[in-house]
């Protein structure tokens, strides 16, 4: 290992470890060397290390054993897919998503309660309009309405690859703030609350593919030109 920059000690601390361990250099059930070692090969603090590692179990890598230490989990990329699927052009990242989105909704609104509507309805007003300033802070919070559907059907595949993948969605929300595609106003977002209510799987579908579909047909348009 080589010592890192001084800038963005934990992200490049993150990357020095993982690109390690994706390099077999444990294999997987192998203890790490303890945060003083690890803070020696990399010229940081332990404290940059212990960071490092948090990230790196919850990414998958490692795990941590009371009392014991820290052991590689697995060895694969697991970030290959995020890379992959940024690579992506925008009108695939929104299927994508649609496809997230959508079964999301459907389960949402088989397993509805008094409970997540309420909270739904909480975050959407919590979103409001964007009014052209703050734009992280309305990603975030569109984000964050987005999450809750995904929440509310209390699948925790479904909420844990929404999470992995939410940088990428928090993108293809940005994308929606130009002027080239058309953001989904406030009713559109209020259907799907509406559709999930009902208890009806297929209204909650429809109700998510129709928030879609302006911005897809935008896509569409701007590929073909």
């Amino acid at each position: 290992m080589h010592a890192l920059a001084k800038t963005s000690l934990v992200d490049s601390a993150v990357e020095a470890i993982r690109a390690e361990i994706v390099g077999n250099r444990w294999p997987v059930g192998e203890k790490l060397p303890n945060e003083a070692k690890l803070s020696q090969f990399l010229s940081i603090s332990r404290g940059t290390v212990r960071e490092a590692v948090r990230v790196l179990v919850s990414q998958g890598y490692l795990e941590t054993r009371q009392g014991s230490g820290t052991y590689v989990l697995s060895t694969a990329d697991a970030s290959r897919p995020l890379t992959m699927a940024r690579r992506a052009n925008l009108r695939d990242q929104f299927e994508a998503r649609l496809a997230l989105d959508a079964e999301a909704a459907r389960l949402a609104a088989i397993r509805q309660s008094p409970a997540a509507i309420a909270e739904l309805r909480t975050l959407l007003e919590k979103r409001g309009n964007f009014n052209g300033s703050d734009k992280a802070g309305f990603v975030a919070r569109d984000l964050a309405f987005h999450k809750a559907v995904v929440a509310a059907s209390c699948n925790s595949v479904l909420v844990h690859m929404y999470d992995f993948f939410s940088t990428l969605i928090s993108e293809t929300i940005e994308a929606t703030l130009g002027e080239e595609l058309q953001e989904p106003d406030m009713a559109s977002h209020a259907a799907i609350i509406d559709a999930i209510e009902t208890g009806d799987p297929e209204q909650a579908d429809a109700a998510v593919r129709r928030f879609m579909a302006p911005v897809l047909r935008d896509l569409e348009r701007l590929l073909a030109s």
